[in-house]
């Protein structure tokens, strides 16, 4: 699929003087920017009391903005309920896992499972489209805005624990069978009626880790029943594509099941806020990279939602400079505004918006820097955006490669090691991202693929790390794939409904191996491999009678193969990763390239991109990069 690259920015008129607006958008047009968000956050501008309503001023922007040759998404502002909402559904916030409700004063102050407040957001989209549907300026929607963020899936109010009595019986049918599913004869947990079943919060000690992953999974089909809502109705008025903004590192719902009703993926991509608060790393590595952010977590969501969109993705929000919500909050490397856009592009980004045109100077926003200063003085991302849209007029369309490596990732198994972690640090995600930073150390491109592909014939790796539960159409995708398995710890060690499964795990196709127990380790603690690396975190005793292919310095099976399918057990460090990933590919012919620790390298049909996400001088091979550079180099699409 040919790809046509764009820019854009996010836009609130509603917070400028309308004397300003003709400029801006003349001024979004002469930078080179096609596209401009508006309107997600707007609802108390629109609808100042219910039933009351001003579309003038929204009329006119968009009016303004498609008069400079502007496309518009136009984004419906459920996040974002006015204050007269409350009076009208005091019960609609959402309640903390302590009982506290999330109170207006911010946003997403709203509970998923509220009836009321999913009328009212019916009302309001159906207004939204009804208007605006066939514009000749609105190129696009966007629903909500970024579900997930500031822990707003999950919910224990009064109408979602009688909306989660509702679900059990739904899914399960009796109480009894609910009973058996979660094991409730331990402890003497069992139910009598679906009406006594409460939030698996404020227990005396750890909930029943079943009865959690339950609740996991209906917070998330609310979700995911929510913006169906949404794009159902905007689908009656508009043949526009319609894309949900996602977030860096949210899992609490399957972005996937939200992507099925959904044209476009896009997410907000903030590689210095997410690097100081949503990855696991050193305080070294993170003063190394604190104005770059890391060298594989854009990529890393490039992939997924990629993925999410089946093909067609954006970056919504960009960050342009310093941010206001991370625990530090550094200004980034020059450079890197235009390296971050490129890299996306490289990754199949059809657009990148920056947010946001300009700063704000009042509310919680105003520390957040945007393309223009307050005062409307051009900030430094304003140039590297200006550098990128000159770059686009030679590079403004290209296609996605075929990459070798598929990696299946799982909301569900990140929702099992939120429940039952077993040792601190072991979560999923980590590990999904441990062996996705490996293949990319090795200047691999990575497919992400969801648990429910039935065809991988097209890769020639698929790794499965940590893939809690495998799905029957997963099983049979796998058993008729000849190419390289590699599955890392905890993958099939449960049934679907969260229990130790038998034959014990992994009871993987033709592999003879039984795991005899597991141990987490603490963080001081590194398992040395006698063939290199070490374990962190996870390790697991195997019995087997496979190939040992790598081996504790106790001698004791680290990693086993059979067939195509190579078994790691244990969290393996990235030495070990990345030599057992060097090691398959080298076995079956896939050309790899050890990239230094800074640099990055992705393909496209047309172009070979390198990153540079260090703060030094660096080169491989004959290419030099500066710090914060990104070069390209043609190469043959055949």
């Amino acid at each position: 699929m040919k790809i046509e690259r764009a820019l854009g920015t996010c836009y609130y008129p509603e917070h400028w003087p309308k004397e300003i607006w003709r400029e801006d958008a003349r001024r979004m047009a002469e930078l080179g920017l096609k596209w401009v968000r508006i309107g997600e956050f707007a609802w108390s501008r629109i609808e100042p009391e219910f039933g009351t309503f001003d579309w003038d001023w929204l009329d006119e922007a968009i009016e303004i903005l498609g008069e400079a040759g502007l496309k518009v998404v136009l984004g419906t502002p459920t996040a974002t309920p006015p204050r007269w909402m409350i009076d009208r559904h005091p019960d609609m916030l959402a309640v903390d896992e302590n009982g506290n409700p999330r109170k207006f004063g911010s946003r997403r102050h709203y509970c998923f499972s509220h009836e009321g407040y999913r009328e009212e957001s019916r009302r309001i989209v159906d207004q939204f489209a009804a208007r605006y549907g066939k514009n000749p300026h609105v190129a696009a929607w966007q629903t909500d805005n970024e579900y997930g963020c500031h822990d707003t899936v999950i919910s224990y109010s009064d109408v979602a624990r009688k909306a989660f009595q509702i679900w059990c019986l739904n899914r399960y049918g009796t109480v009894e069978k609910l009973n058996e599913a979660w094991g409730n004869i331990f402890w003497s947990m069992e139910y009598r009626d679906f009406a006594d079943i409460d939030f698996p919060n404020l227990t005396v000690t750890e909930p029943n880790p079943s009865h959690v992953l339950a609740f996991r999974r209906f917070s998330s089909e609310q979700v995911v029943n929510y913006n169906k809502l949404q794009v159902d109705i905007i689908r009656a008025y508009s043949d526009k594509p319609i894309a949900h903004n996602y977030m860096g590192r949210i899992t609490e719902f399957d972005h996937f099941k939200v992507g099925d009703d959904l044209e476009i993926a896009s997410w907000d991509s903030y590689p210095l806020g997410f690097l100081e608060d949503r990855i696991p790393e050193s305080d070294s590595f993170k003063h190394a990279h604190s104005r770059q952010g890391h060298p594989d977590f854009q990529a890393f969501h490039h992939d997924i939602y990629r993925a999410v969109g089946k093909g067609r993705w954006w970056v919504m929000e960009q960050q342009p400079g310093p941010v206001n919500w991370a625990p530090y909050n550094p200004a980034p490397l020059p450079g890197m505004v235009r390296l971050w856009t490129w890299e996306a592009f490289a990754h199949g980004a059809e657009n990148v918006m920056y947010f946001r045109w300009r700063q704000a100077p009042f509310a919680q926003e105003q520390m957040h820097s945007g393309i223009l200063r307050p005062d409307s003085v051009e900030a430094p991302a304003f140039h590297e955006a200006e550098q990128v849209a000159r770059e686009l007029q030679s590079l403004s369309s290209d296609q996605n490669v075929d990459a070798p490596i598929a990696l299946v990732f799982d909301y569900e198994s990140q929702w099992v090691t939120d429940a039952q972690p077993q040792g601190e640090g072991c979560h999923y995600f980590d590990l999904a991202f441990d062996y996705y930073c490996a293949a990319r150390r090795l200047g691999l491109s990575v497919d992400i693929v969801r648990t429910d592909a039935r065809d991988l014939s097209d890769y020639k790796i698929v790794l499965i790390p940590g893939l809690v539960t495998i799905s029957d159409a997963m099983k049979s995708a796998l058993e008729a794939f000849d190419g390289e398995v590699i599955a890392g710890p905890r993958t099939n060690a449960k049934t679907a409904e969260l229990s130790i499964p038998r034959p014990l795990p992994p009871n993987m196709p033709g592999l003879d191996a039984t795991i005899a127990y597991v141990e987490s380790l603490r963080p001081s603690v590194q398992l040395p491999i006698k063939e290199g690396g070490n374990f962190i975190r996870w390790r697991e005793q195997l019995e087997t009678t496979a190939e040992i292919v790598a081996t504790t310095e106790a001698g004791e099976p680290a990693a086993v193969r059979s067939r195509n399918m190579t078994y790691v057990a244990g969290w393996g460090d990235q030495a070990l990763l990345v030599r057992l990933l060097s090691e398959t590919c080298t076995r079956i012919g896939v050309a790899t390239e050890l990239m230094p620790a800074s640099v990055r390298r992705r393909d496209t049909k047309n172009h070979r991109f390198y990153f540079n996400y260090g703060n030094a001088q660096t080169s491989i091979g004959d290419i030099d990069l500066p710090p914060a550079g990104v070069v390209w180099k043609e190469q043959s699409s055949t």
